[in-house]
C-alpha cells in the first residue's frame, strides 16, 4: 500500500504520495530550483495499515519536498463593462505558482 498524507499550504489542501507533483501557490523566501521544502502543516497520513489523524495538525508528522519550478499561470483577462456610460475596464492577471516533488513522507 502507498503512503499518503494530507497537507495544507496556501489556504488549500493537497492529498500527497511520495514522488508526487504538485502546484501549490506561491512559496515566500523560496526561489532556487532543487532547494528543499519542509511542509509541517500535516492534517493526516496513512501507510496502510494505521491512519493518524490531527486535531487539527500532527506534531511529528513532515512532508519534505524540493523545487522543480517558480513561474506564472496564463493570463486570465478581466473585462468589465456597463452599457450606455461608456464604462469600459480591462485587466489582466497573471498567478503565481510554486511546482514541488514531494521526496519524503515522515
Amino acid at each position: 500500500m502507498v503512503k499518503i498524507a494530507v497537507i495544507e499550504t496556501g489556504g488549500k489542501q493537497y492529498v500527497v504520495t511520495q514522488g508526487s507533483l504538485l502546484s501549490v501557490e506561491k512559496l515566500e523566501g523560496v526561489s532556487e530550483k532543487g532547494s528543499q521544502i519542509t511542509f509541517d502543516k500535516v492534517l493526516l497520513t496513512d501507510d496502510g495499515s494505521e491512519t493518524q489523524i490531527g486535531a487539527p495538525y500532527l506534531n511529528d508528522a513532515k512532508v519534505s519536498a524540493e523545487l522543480v519550478e517558480a513561474g506564472r499561470a496564463d493570463k486570465v483577462t478581466v473585462i468589465r463593462y456597463r452599457q450606455k456610460s461608456r464604462h469600459f475596464v480591462k485587466k489582466g492577471h497573471r498567478q503565481p505558482y510554486t511546482k514541488v516533488r514531494i521526496t519524503k513522507l515522515s
